[in-house]
Order: structure tokens, then C-alpha cells, then sequence
């Protein structure tokens, strides 16, 4: 693939993030992601065990026990990139595409999605926050 190939590809990719809402879901996880890096990981269990809040806070609390937790559940660490970036990485992509799977109701990709990367015993928890910062977003 040539670059100018390329360019067009990243350029096709970020206006289909704008028109879908996913550009948004991505970026408020990049952000939190961000904000993330300086505290402790904390355990899956642990994290949503927590997570008593209120509703207007719950978008928040969500995204930082899922970005706190991700790279647990994933067995190793989740790469994204800084918010506004318009490449995505490939734990970005999966992260989209379990968001979108959760937003439409498509119980079977998202199912395909989570059993390819993440361990039995944390698929439940994990759909549980994406599913929570989903709603927040128009991903569908």
C-alpha cells in the first residue's frame, strides 16, 4: 500500500468516526486513558465493586474502571494514542468495535469480540463497562 493509499484509508476511517459517534466514544477512552496513566491498576473485581455513583457521574466512573482495568483483562497492556489522532491501534479498533457491538444489540459479534481477548472470568465485568459507557454515546 502506497502512502498517499494509506493517507486516504486514515482519512476514510476518521470521517467514518465522525458521521458514527464512535470518534467520540474513542476519544472520551483515549482521554480517560490519559488521565489513567499516573494511578495504580486496579482489579477488575475490585473496580466495578466500586462503582456506586450517581447518574451523572456514571459515564466517568466507567471509563476509569475500564481503562484502570483493561490491560488486566486483556493480559497485557492496552496501547492507545493520544485523542484526536485519526490512526487507530488495534486495541483501539476491538474497543470500538465491542462499543458498537454493545450499542446494536449484537449480542453475537460481541460475544466473538470478547472471547477472542479477554479471559472467561473477566468477559462479564468487561461488558458490563462498555456497555455502561455505550449508552453514552451514539454508536449505532
Amino acid at each position: 500500500m502506497t502512502q498517499v493509499q494509506q493517507i486516504e484509508v486514515v482519512e476514510e476511517v476518521s470521517a467514518q468516526l465522525r458521521e458514527t459517534g464512535a470518534g467520540a466514544f474513542l476519544n472520551h477512552l483515549r482521554f480517560t486513558a490519559m488521565q489513567c496513566r499516573t494511578k495504580p491498576q486496579t482489579e477488575l473485581f475490585q473496580a466495578c465493586a466500586l462503582l456506586q455513583v450517581s447518574r451523572s457521574d456514571c459515564q466517568a466512573a466507567h471509563s476509569e474502571a475500564l481503562m484502570r482495568c483493561l490491560g488486566q483483562a486483556l493480559g497485557q497492556p492496552a496501547r492507545l494514542l493520544a485523542p484526536g489522532t485519526a490512526e487507530m491501534t488495534f486495541d483501539e479498533r476491538w474497543l470500538v468495535q465491542v462499543g458498537t457491538a454493545c450499542a446494536d444489540g449484537d449480542d453475537l459479534s460481541l460475544a466473538f469480540l470478547l472471547r477472542s481477548r479477554v479471559a472467561h472470568e473477566n468477559r462479564r465485568l468487561i461488558t458490563f463497562l462498555i456497555r455502561r459507557i455505550a449508552d453514552c454515546f451514539s454508536l449505532n
